[in-house]
């Protein structure tokens, strides 16, 4: 491997190699359709929201906690009257997400193959670990990578740890993904390059301030502008 002033390159995986987020808006539709008669689309919004954020602790990112999150705010809009039939539509709605048929985004597979052949390539991704290890499967992309951490969230002590044991450190290394919050302002306060690649749809919870005053930030049009940074940076 030729030195250079990079030598890993840390990938999020929803949003930024697949989709992801349009199967949880598309799945909100079905949920708001189906408690239609219990409560407005915008109160039932709010209600799943706030019981996504109470539930992060204990069930994690992820499909199935989004799943019981549902089963939780339904219970709560109908007074605990929710019919056993809209629980079991809840049900299958997280089953069918956690079957979609993976979709890669543009430019994913030609700029991963591109890089692949100069840096070590992480995938660095936090939810579910088996619905992340599918998705990675029928991606296709896997050969790509050095290493694949699936992790329980993401901070700056999670990328330095793990840009030290694929990598040379994070001083070396750079962490590209669609979300501020949880891709790119943590790896920056780690030491690494942070590179924002922004999906059309993000999770509310997942925006945070543009970072624009730190020096290693970068923001790019899409993932295909990425091997072009990478050569001049390294």
């Amino acid at each position: 491997m030729p030195v250079s002033l990079l030598s890993s390159i840390g990938f999020d995986a929803d949003d930024t190699l697949w989709q992801n987020e349009q199967f949880y808006k598309l799945t909100q539709e079905r949920f708001a359709a189906l408690l239609a008669d219990y409560a407005a689309v915008e109160d039932l919004s709010r209600n799943l929201l706030e019981a996504e954020k109470r539930n992060l602790r204990l069930y994690g990112f992820g499909i199935k906690g989004f799943t019981l999150s549902m089963i939780e705010t339904a219970v709560e809009v109908t007074g605990g009257r929710v019919p056993g039939s809209v629980v079991a539509d809840i049900l299958a709605a997280g089953r069918d997400m956690l079957s979609h048929p993976v979709e890669t985004l543009p430019h994913a597979r030609a700029t991963l193959e591109r890089l692949a052949a100069s840096h070590r390539l992480i995938l660095i991704t936090k939810g579910d670990l088996f619905d992340q290890e599918r998705k990675l499967a029928q991606s296709g992309l896997g050969d790509l990578f050095t290493a694949v951490e699936i992790v329980s969230d993401k901070t700056a002590a999670t990328y330095a740890r793990i840009f030290a044991r694929h990598g040379d450190g994070p001083d070396r290394s750079m962490m590209v993904g669609n979300s501020l919050k949880s891709d790119v302002v943590p790896a920056l306060r780690a030491g690494a390059w942070g590179v924002y690649v922004p999906h059309e749809l993000t999770w509310v919870l997942e925006h945070a301030e543009i970072p624009a005053a730190e020096p290693r930030f970068r923001h790019l049009g899409h993932l295909g502008e990425l091997p072009d940074l990478v050569a001049a940076i390294g």
